[in-house]
């Protein structure tokens, strides 16, 4: 009987002896996103991998390493340093990890000067702990320009085109109630750099609102740029008038995300100012397109592009 027990015993320690150091450690798991990183051409980036236990990691191994690259690593921490040399070339001064978090158990990677290249599936491995996987999306955006405008039958027709972005966005004109406006159909190139280029162009008519946008987004990054137009509705009725020597102004504003508030307050009193001189005489407003050229450095200054097209018309 006890010969039969001390057997039992013996091999279960030997089976325990046999077991992963993952199991032995308990419940410390490496954890890291169950959702996409998002992120865009240029920007730095934090791909998150960190152990359930504060505890540190910093004796441990640590392989960052990227699906279907070769060489795969792009970052190793080995013997309590980084090993430079395993690292594939195109990372080699982008990818860092945090001495001093790796010591609480955070192992995320930081990579910086992000790449179109860079995008696709990630796996951070502790050899001795596990491992975890995240994916990192990225994007490029640009704003969206008015390239085009043209008297029409009915109004004004309006071209909009927008160049380098990825992936593949979507455009769309909308009226001042943000209401989808019937355009044509969306025209798409992609270069040899993979960047797509899209452009639309739509009618508007007296009907319309004055305000138009023409907004260019991309859904799985979630970014999106406008370019707003405003189109004076007195001027639109004109446009089918006889007066020899009426014209229709169009303001042209594009937005990043905010607006400079200094920079945009002053530009547009100038244009505001500039369409005041415009009403009283032709002649005037056009000699004063010279002083332009004062205001254009507010553009380097601020997110917003302003642009000013008179569009001779009579």
């Amino acid at each position: 009987m006890n010969s039969a027990l001390n057997a039992h015993l013996v091999l279960s320690l030997m089976v325990f002896a046999q077991l992963p150091s993952s199991f032995t450690k308990g419940t410390i798991q490496v954890i890291g996103s169950s959702h996409p990183i998002v992120a865009l051409v240029g920007d730095d980036v934090i791909l998150p991998c960190y152990l359930n236990s504060s505890i540190s990691a910093s004796d441990e191994t640590v392989e960052w390493t990227k699906y279907k690259l070769d060489p795969r690593f792009v970052y190793v921490w080995r013997d309590g340093g980084e090993l430079e040399s395993k690292k594939n070339p195109s990372y080699k001064g982008r990818t860092t990890v945090s001495i001093s978090k790796l010591k609480h158990g955070d192992i995320s990677l930081n990579l910086s000067k992000v790449k179109l290249s860079d995008k696709g599936k990630y796996r951070c491995l502790l050899p001795d702990m596990g491992e975890t996987s995240v994916e990192l999306i990225v994007g490029a955006v640009s704003l969206p320009g008015i390239v085009s405008v043209q008297k029409a039958k009915t109004g004004v027709a309006l071209q909009c085109e927008s160049a380098g972005w990825y992936p593949e966005p979507e455009l769309l004109w909308l009226d001042g109630e943000g209401k989808l406006l019937s355009a044509g159909p969306t025209e798409t190139l992609r270069g040899p750099d993979d960047l797509y280029t899209v452009s639309s162009r739509v009618t508007v008519e007296k009907r319309h609102s004055n305000n138009i946008t023409c907004r260019v987004q991309q859904r799985n990054t979630n970014q999106s740029r406008e370019t707003h137009v405003y189109i004076s509705g007195k001027n639109m009725m004109k446009l089918r008038s006889h007066s020899e020597h009426t014209h229709s102004y169009i303001m042209v504003m594009s937005k990043h995300n905010v607006y400079s508030q200094h920079a945009t307050r002053k530009a547009t009193q100038f244009l505001v100012l500039l369409l005041v001189i415009f009403e009283a005489n032709p002649f005037y407003c056009l000699y004063s397109l010279k002083y332009w050229q004062k205001y254009r450095s507010y553009k380097k200054k601020s997110n917003a592009h302003i642009q000013l097209l008179i569009v001779l018309l009579g």
